[in-house]
């Protein structure tokens, strides 16, 4: 089960339900793959809501490995996420809001 006060999202990926969790290690990769120079421009540009698909495909992939998951963008592409864009564009928004306030 996801802690939301560890900053976990739950999402469920070709039937199996995993935990996403925006690890440092996973911000720096994420940051990498949506080349920002920051953090602060990666949050700005969801708020904003000038991302894509892509762009929310790398934010649930960092979640994963984050969270453990072995697999990269290219095991994404051809994923089931169960609740399918919507979902994955909830459980984004719900990593960076996790990752950056603190619960409560």
């Amino acid at each position: 089960m996801a802690n939301p006060f560890a900053g976990e999202v739950a999402l469920t990926l070709d039937g199996k339900r995993y935990v996403l969790k925006l690890t440092l290690g996973a911000l720096a990769e994420l940051e990498a793959g949506l080349e920002t120079d920051t953090l602060v421009a990666m949050v700005e540009r969801y708020e904003a809501g000038n991302f894509s698909t892509a762009d929310v495909l790398r934010l649930v992939v960092a979640g994963l490995r984050g969270g453990g998951w072995t697999g990269g963008y290219d095991d994404i592409l051809v994923a089931e996420i169960s609740g399918g864009p919507l979902e994955a564009a909830r459980v984004g928004a719900a990593l960076i809001a996790r990752a950056f306030t603190v619960p409560g």
